[in-house]
């Protein structure tokens, strides 16, 4: 598999859209292996229908995102918990 991905920082726009906060700083513990850690350490590929997020540990999809002009879909099942520093 060739490594054409970018890093989980490249969530931050297309997320900021639909969440309240920068979802980048929160930590995710991967629903596959347990490895938690920023989501801006994520894998992110974009070459596919949407955005999709692996684990850079064991390589399993943890995010999924697909827009569309009336909507956007947000699958987050890889991923057990979500931390969100607060202020």
């Amino acid at each position: 598999m060739i490594d054409d991905y970018e890093d989980g920082n490249a969530l931050a726009g297309p997320l900021s859209e639909i969440l309240a906060f920068d979802v980048t700083t929160a930590d995710a513990r991967c629903a596959c292996c347990a490895r938690t850690g920023p989501v801006a350490t994520l894998r992110l590929y974009t070459r596919a229908p949407g955005l999709v997020a692996r684990c850079p540990a064991c390589e399993e999809v943890v995010l999924r995102m697909v827009r569309t002009p009336e909507a956007a879909w947000l699958d987050m099942r890889g991923i057990t918990a979500l931390r969100i520093p607060l202020p």
